[in-house]
């Protein structure tokens, strides 16, 4: 009897905080035979919901070559594989070259969500990325580095819209990524710098664009840090002047008439 080919689950863990992984992906967590973490961003603590049994192995160390090995030879084995990536894996989580690999050697997968960083950053902070007049749009984005970004999306074209913005991987390219900064939003505009959001080592926080390299050198933080900007930044609760329609008890919709 052919043994039963389980499809790969691809499993954003979220921020680091193993609560806020979603209840699907802790549910693949605890069926699974194998997990393949990265292991570089992962925390173990979010490995609790994996079985004692379940085999783990970091993908810190391994290529993709190895990586998809890895998978195909417990595919075969009629194992449950689980591939855990941090935050979302839609987002900077290479996993589109992994789904290319199965592919090609007629292997399935599904993909389960995970929270992003920026928004458990928003959570602690009690920030909301889209206020009304302030900011409706929220960007996700990068420093070109050793991975190159396209011309059209470089950091200097993408902040001249100065709308809410998330920079992600480009702590270690604080002085760049600051300059930049200041030149559209203002050497003054508040800015904030979240490091292990939700995790123990936790750290938020707030400062200016013309601080931002000094706090962030001060505070010796060098990897794992979102740097957020906008001037939702700047509007507390006093002084919040435009509220959404939605609730508004003059705003009639399909709901409340």
């Amino acid at each position: 009897m052919e043994k039963e080919i389980y499809p790969v689950m691809f499993v954003g863990a979220g921020p680091g905080d193993p609560d806020l992984i979603t209840v699907r992906g802790q549910q693949a967590l605890m069926t699974a035979d194998v997990v393949i973490y990265a292991g570089s961003l992962v925390p173990e603590a979010v490995l609790k919901w994996a079985r004692s049994e379940t085999r783990r192995i970091s993908s810190a160390v391994l290529n993709l070559g190895q990586i998809i090995d890895e998978i195909e030879r417990a595919c075969e084995a009629g194992e449950r594989v689980v591939r855990l990536h941090s935050g979302d894996p839609s987002l900077y989580g290479a996993i589109f070259e992994q789904m290319a690999e199965l592919q090609k050697r007629n292997i399935s997968y599904q993909v389960i969500p995970g929270v992003t960083a920026a928004f458990a950053a928003a959570a602690a902070m009690g920030l909301e990325y889209t206020l009304p007049e302030v900011s409706q749009t929220l960007i996700l984005t990068r420093m070109a580095g050793r991975t190159s970004v396209p011309e059209a999306e470089a950091l200097e074209k993408l902040a001249a819209h100065r709308t809410s913005m998330a920079v992600y991987l480009s702590i270690s390219l604080i002085d760049q990524v600051a300059k930049i900064l200041k030149e559209a939003y203002g050497s003054g505009a508040a800015c904030a710098v979240a490091f292990r959001v939700s995790q123990p080592e936790e750290k938020i926080i707030r400062t200016t664009l013309d601080k931002l390299t000094e706090t962030v050198r001060s505070e010796n933080i060098t990897h794992q840090a979102l740097i957020i900007v906008g001037k939702v930044l700047e509007i507390g609760a006093e002084i919040l002047t435009v509220k959404s329609r939605l609730y508004d008890q003059d705003f009639t919709h399909g709901y409340r008439k």
